[in-house]
């Protein structure tokens, strides 16, 4: 990096959300010099995202704040059941058991991850990433709006405006951040590529207060879908009556038609909204806000260009189903950030960073594609009762009692509502698309010779695998004071990590080696150590390599490369190391 120059900070972050906020705390934690900018004055002022997953509560326990995140959240339990009703007083349709939280899966998720899903609201989750970034020496600004940037070789400078001052003025960064939203200031200036379509669609957010216990503390979820077909003030489809916090603060979500103006929702009529799809209107309802928003299926096929990169809903724009957005968000700043750190501190070449766009963009393809599918595949549960969009109150009515009937039909059409119920398992199940994530770029030395076999649906089920580009699979050990720790533990901190075996010791010296070769700090772990036992024999079930090969494990906790088994020459073995490091730091 050309010296000669000077910075204001080494990163200049644009937006304070899920993206922004996760980036500025991993940079701060990593001890890079950051400033974060936002245009509002404080923090999300909605619960817009809410499920956080397991995964990004692993990156939470990476960063040391997934305690605050589990005492400001709703924890699984309440997650549970997402209900199908025609109203919260009316007649139930089904329920589904959602978030792992059903006898079977949550088997499934417990081994998955040491860390628990929760609905951690975004009025909860931003200041603890901002709070939390600011502590650890990042600069925030609030009411500071960006307006322009131009970059050069050396670095980004950015136009802001001072909101309160009303003045103008520039900083000066090695790298800027966009992370300010689906209507991103910095992917338009920089002409990142969009694809697919905007605006397919209508929704309002009414957000509420009421005490609903009574209809659903019975029946605890997070979500509670209100089957009322034909037009309500504009509406369409199903309503959506969301817990924030149980059992009193709620955001409906109810749609409206695109094509049409667009719906005007003074309090009134937003209190008619509310106590239609609660079916009680003898239950007090304050209404705290109320806005509309449109359906996007869209995504950026490029996140980057030359020292600006974008993160979070400016990359990947969706509909809130499958609750992928604030998860995909801070995980896209999880991949980018100890990328940044290396390079800025002289221990990766540039080259690395471009495996920002090679590595999370299928993602964002992935969750755009996914969450959209989610949303029309609420049609079969319509079709299976005999509705359509424009159906009335007293065709449900029918369509349900002839579910429920004793004939034939009604057996056809209740076989037909459970397996459109079932379907959406996609949606709030899909544990595979949470954690399956698989990086292909030139950060990972991929294996010769083999492809990874799908044993079940990769989508619904996680399958860990210690293969080049997946996460490092959770297992438990035991540490020298007999507590348990997982596998994940071992790993992250902004450092590159080698993990081996008791008798890979040839590792240990070769990690030692090219640390002090290539100048970069090199952690290394040998499982079955008094300090990390493996005494359940997790970790030898599932390593997949022999007890002296190892797995080199990049910060974000994805494996770069690995050995099945060690060399017979300890030279070999640095060798091998060494080229692995060279190749995935770009060096």
């Amino acid at each position: 990096m050309d010296s000669t120059h000077t910075y204001d900070t080494d990163v200049l972050v644009v937006g304070s959300g899920p993206a922004g906020g996760s980036a500025a705390l991993l940079l701060a934690t990593y001890g890079i010099r950051t400033l974060l900018v936002t245009k509002y004055g404080w923090l999300a002022d909605t619960p817009r995202a809410h499920i956080t997953n397991q995964r990004t509560m692993e990156v939470l326990r990476d960063l040391g704040v997934d305690g605050e995140a589990a005492a400001a959240g709703s924890p699984a339990e309440l997650m549970g059941d997402t209900v199908l009703c025609t109203a919260l007083a009316g007649e139930e349709i089904g329920r589904i058991r959602s978030w792992g939280t059903g006898p079977h899966a949550a088997t499934e998720y417990g081994a998955a991850s040491p860390a628990q899903m929760i609905d951690l609201p975004q009025t909860f989750l931003e200041p603890i990433l901002v709070k939390n970034a600011a502590a650890r020496g990042a600069k925030i600004r609030f009411d500071t709006e960006f307006l322009s940037l131009e970059q050069d070789a050396d670095g980004v400078t950015a136009r802001l405006r001072d909101r309160v001052r009303g003045d103008e003025f520039t900083v000066r960064a090695r790298y800027l951040i966009g992370a300010d939203g689906g209507r991103s200031s910095v992917a338009e200036q920089i002409g990142l590529p969009i694809a697919g379509q905007s605006g397919k669609a209508g929704s309002m957010n009414i957000v509420f207060k009421a005490d609903l216990s009574r209809h659903v503390a019975h029946r605890p979820s997070v979500l509670y879908w209100v089957m009322r077909p034909g037009a309500h003030m504009g509406g369409i489809g199903m309503g959506l009556v969301r817990m924030v916090r149980p059992w009193n603060e709620w955001l409906l979500v109810w749609g409206y038609d695109i094509d049409q103006p667009p719906p005007h929702m003074d309090e009134a009529t937003a209190r008619d909204i509310v106590h239609d799809l609660i079916g009680d209107r003898d239950i007090p309802v304050e209404i705290t806000s109320s806005s509309l928003w449109t359906v996007n299926h869209s995504y950026a096929t490029t996140y980057s260009a030359g020292r600006v990169f974008c993160a979070g809903d400016a990359v990947h724009r969706h509909p809130p189903s499958n609750g992928l957005g604030s998860n995909t968000s801070i995980q896209d700043s999880y991949n980018l950030a100890w990328k940044l750190a290396m390079v800025i501190r002289g221990q990766a070449g540039p080259g690395l960073l471009d495996t920002y766009t090679a590595e999370r963009a299928p993602v964002g393809r992935q969750i755009v594609d996914r969450a959209n599918l989610s949303r029309d595949q609420f049609g079969p549960i319509f079709q299976a009762l005999g509705l359509d969009e424009y159906s009335e109150e007293e065709d449900i009515v029918d369509g349900l009692a002839a579910c429920r009937s004793g004939t034939a039909e009604g057996t056809k059409r209740r076989q037909a509502l459970e397996e459109a119920i079932q379907l959406k398992n996609y949606e709030f199940n899909a544990h595979g698309v949470e954690m399956n994530q698989r990086y292909d770029s030139s950060a990972v030395v991929q294996d010769t010779g083999t492809t990874e076999e799908w044993t079940r649906d990769p989508e619904l089920f996680h399958q860990p695998t210690t293969r080049p580009g997946a996460k490092l699979p959770h297992a438990w050990l035991v540490d020298g004071y007999g507590h348990r720790l997982s596998t994940l533990d071992l790993v992250g901190k902004g450092t590159l990590t080698l993990i081996t075996g008791l008798s890979g010791g040839v590792w240990e010296s070769a990690a030692a080696d090219c640390a002090e070769v290539l100048g970069i700090p090199l952690k290394c772990v040998r499982i079955g150590a008094e300090d990390s036992r493996d005494a359940y024999g997790e970790w030898r079930r599932t390593s997949e390599v022999a007890e002296d090969g190892c797995l080199l494990v990049r910060p974000d906790g994805h494996i770069a490369w690995r050995a099945s088994s060690a060399p017979d020459a300890d030279s070999a073995a640095y060798g091998e190391l060494l080229e692995a490091l060279r190749t995935v730091l770009h060096r």
